[in-house]
């Protein structure tokens, strides 16, 4: 499908997702960064901030969650047609290592495609001096959602 979606936006997904992005709220406050988009991946980067710690000056468990579920759904959202929009139904995330980094790279991969569900991995890693860490992984699965009010882009 060509033209402009319910948003206005091309059919080509990466302006849909960089538009979509910008509208979330959620990761502008955490200060995340949409660094790759390409057909069934996205990543997502963090800068490490002391605000987005637990006790122990470790990224917080939820934030870890919040950007690998932006990943994993924006990668489902550019396998998807530009009329439909995702959701995310369940996530699984494994917390592997401590969130220590002076940055994080989470990364969204489409698994499985689909016309109404679609499964999706993500990884995320801290950065540092050394090589990257992976500290989580997560599995996702998104609803692929049509002429619902209210839900587009």
């Amino acid at each position: 499908m060509t033209g402009a979606d319910e948003t206005g936006t091309s059919g080509d997904f990466r302006t849909r997702i960089r538009t979509s992005f910008e509208r979330q709220a959620a990761m502008a406050t955490i200060g995340a960064e949409l660094t790759r988009v390409e057909h069934g991946t996205v990543e997502i980067e963090l800068p490490f901030d002391i605000k987005l710690t637990q006790q122990h000056g470790i990224l917080h468990a939820g934030i870890i969650a919040a950007a690998l579920d932006s990943a994993c759904g924006f990668a489902a959202y550019s396998v998807i047609d530009p009329s439909a929009s995702i959701l995310t139904i369940e996530f699984k995330i494994n917390l592997m290592s401590p969130g220590r980094g002076e940055r994080f790279l989470f990364r969204g991969d489409v698994t499985k495609p689909g016309t109404t569900i679609i499964v999706a991995d993500g990884r995320g890693y801290a950065i540092g001096d050394g090589p990257a860490k992976l500290i989580a992984s997560m599995t996702g699965t998104m609803m692929v959602i049509r002429g619902r009010e209210g839900i587009s882009g």
